[in-house]
């Protein structure tokens, strides 16, 4: 039997740079510095995250500044978004090495760091989300598939994320919910675990339960 000299599927990270909107911007940039800090996929980031706080904390600067509609701010502005944008996306291309390295592990790695993931020849990768299940008050989550071999932990929260229940882990990336209160409103939330290294928890998706 011959072997097959198709290219294997990759992972590609994207930023999603939200446009026209400094607070969110900064936000967004935020998420990704706290997310790389101390990961250990990421030991040595180019460019530093030090460099992306301080343009960061720039922008910020500028946002307020803008506010007072004193002459020239609105541009100043724009410029120390621009800066900013150009470091994400040089932060966007070291992350992409790193995931390279590590194909087995990629769509994690890509997570981990706040960024998101297209798939490219291949099949698209499915977003964490939840589903009714067979029986009244039953969910189905169904979340990314971290890898080949990989682990994942669920929690649900009652009372807006103030509190988590955490339910049985599995090694699948899918796992059913029951006994939950008809007409409440959950949020559910997921983490994987790839060789020992756990990401960290998801954004928790919001299901009113049938």
């Amino acid at each position: 039997m011959g072997t097959s000299t198709k290219s294997p599927y990759r992972t590609v990270a994207i930023l999603k740079l939200p446009k026209n909107h400094t607070p969110q911007f900064v936000t967004y940039a935020l998420h990704i510095v706290r997310s790389m800090t101390n990961n250990v996929w990421f030991p040595a980031p180019v460019p530093s995250l030090a460099k992306v706080q301080a343009a960061i904390d720039d922008l910020a600067n500028a946002q307020t500044l803008k506010l007072t509609r004193a002459v020239g701010t609105a541009d100043a502005r724009n410029d120390r978004r621009r800066d900013l944008k150009s470091l994400l996306e040089l932060l966007g291309t070291y992350v992409q090495s790193v995931a390279d390295a590590h194909p087995e592990n990629a769509a994690s790695i890509i997570e981990s760091a706040g960024l998101s993931v297209k798939g490219r020849r291949g099949p698209g990768g499915r977003a964490f989300g939840a589903k009714r299940g067979p029986v009244s008050g039953s969910m189905i989550l169904v979340a990314p598939r971290a890898a080949q071999r990989a682990s994942y932990e669920w929690a649900y929260s009652l009372d807006g994320g103030a509190t988590w229940i955490l339910l049985p882990g599995t090694n699948t990336a899918t796992t059913p919910v029951t006994g939950l209160p008809r007409g409440a409103k959950v949020l559910f939330r997921y983490r994987s675990c790839v060789k020992n290294v756990w990401s960290d928890w998801s954004d928790p998706v919001a299901v009113i339960v049938d």
